[in-house]
C-alpha cells in the first residue's frame, strides 16, 4: 500500500479512495459491497465498518476468510494486511 493516510475510525470512504485513487470509484465499490445505499448513505454494515480502524478491518477480513479467531492475527500497517501471529 502506498498510503498511510486515513488509518483511524470514521474514514472508510477516504481510506478506500486513497487506496484506489478515485473517490467516485471508491463510492461505487462501497455501494456494490453493500456498505453504501444507492443514494450514498452508509448502511448498517457500512456504519459498522466505518467505526473500525484500518487495523480492525484488516483483522476482520482475515478472520472471516479463514474462520480463525481475530486474536490469532497481527496487523502490518505498511501492507494493510493481517497475518497469523
Amino acid at each position: 500500500m502506498e498510503t498511510q493516510a486515513h488509518m483511524g475510525r470514521n474514514s472508510l470512504i477516504d481510506r478506500l479512495a486513497a487506496q484506489v485513487r478515485s473517490k467516485s470509484f471508491a463510492i461505487s465499490l462501497l455501494k456494490k459491497r453493500g456498505d453504501l445505499t444507492p443514494s450514498g448513505e452508509l448502511t448498517a454494515k457500512g456504519r459498522k465498518r466505518n467505526a473500525m480502524t484500518a487495523e480492525e478491518r484488516a483483522i476482520d477480513r482475515a478472520s472471516k476468510k479463514s474462520g480463525r479467531a481475530a486474536s490469532e492475527y497481527t496487523y502490518d500497517p505498511t501492507t494493510n494486511r493481517a497475518t497469523l501471529k
